[in-house]
């Protein structure tokens, strides 16, 4: 039953976009400037939805860099928005409340199995994930109370559970859904400011409490809807880098799309598309946002 509930729970996130520098956002955000590549290229693509191209990049950086945890958490992101696009199609519009139905299961597994490079996409990801998960139970290991580690332990962790009870249709991932809510809940003792922890933890309270039915919130620790949108909201507030903020903010664009606050959607859809002109779904939004205002 537990697994059961786990599933629905990550069907609910994955039926939306996810979302997961300086203080300026860089220049012509769709293409990397100039020169050896940086992290802001690769966060600037995944951010426009150019979720291969950011794989690649990212890959490279993590091959130049001995602690990775940061491009390995944005590796696995984009490889799971790879595969969830590859194995659901593009995400449906923002403003539905209830995911769309999908495929029939063996539809869903033949899609698995016609697909040519999701079983490469697959090992790469499990590749990074336990090499990141590695290194953060090391360093956890070494230091408990290491703040950073404890983050990437949670959100790779999420990650991976996504991936599994997603894409894959798999029910598993219920030891790393514990985990991850740990090791968030551990960030936030520590330090209530990090932006990032609080942003992942509010979307377990809000899905729990909007998409779990009625006596069941408890088995996965409970949630509060009302309590999630003022902490996203209060993390947009929140001074951070750019991508941090960025995270934050289309963490409140989807919640408050969710809660049918178009008003304030728009608000935030249209400064998310003004740093992100190559993101499909922001354009999406706000043209079909545009056209029902017209009518």
């Amino acid at each position: 039953m537990c697994r059961a509930i786990v599933a629905a729970l990550v069907a609910a996130v994955l039926s939306a976009p996810q979302v997961w520098g300086s203080s300026q956002p860089p220049l012509e955000r769709d293409r990397p400037p100039p020169g050896p590549p940086t992290l802001a290229d690769a966060q600037s693509l995944f951010y426009n939805s150019r979720y291969e191209a950011c794989a690649t990049l990212t890959l490279t950086l993590v091959a130049s860099d001995t602690d990775d945890l940061t491009r390995v958490e944005l590796r696995t992101s984009a490889l799971l928005f790879q595969l969830k696009r590859l194995l659901e199609g593009p995400p449906g519009r923002l403003e539905k409340d209830k995911p769309q139905k999908g495929q029939p299961e063996k539809d869903r597994q033949a899609t698995l199995r016609n697909c040519a490079t999701c079983p490469d996409l697959i090992a790469q990801f499990l590749t990074d994930f336990r090499r990141g998960r590695d290194l953060a139970r090391a360093r956890l290991q070494a230091n408990p109370a290491d703040e950073p580690a404890l983050f990437f332990l949670g959100k790779l962790d999420l990650n991976y559970v996504w991936l599994q009870l997603g894409p894959l249709r798999k029910r598993t991932g219920w030891d790393e859904y514990w985990e991850a809510r740990k090791s968030l809940d551990a960030v936030l003792k520590a330090n209530p400011r990090h932006v990032r922890a609080r942003v992942a933890r509010a979307w377990i309270d809000y899905i729990v409490d909007t998409r779990m039915p009625w006596g069941t919130e408890w088995l996965l620790g409970g949630g509060d809807r009302k309590q999630a949108l003022k902490d996203v909201r209060a993390a947009a507030a929140m001074e951070s880098d750019f991508f941090t903020h960025t995270e934050a903010e289309f963490a409140l664009w989807d919640m408050q799309v969710r809660e049918r606050d178009m008003a304030r959607a728009i608000e935030v859809a249209q400064r998310l598309a003004h740093d992100f002109p190559g993101n499909p779904e922001l354009a999406a939004f706000l043209e079909t946002r545009v056209a029902e205002s017209a009518r």
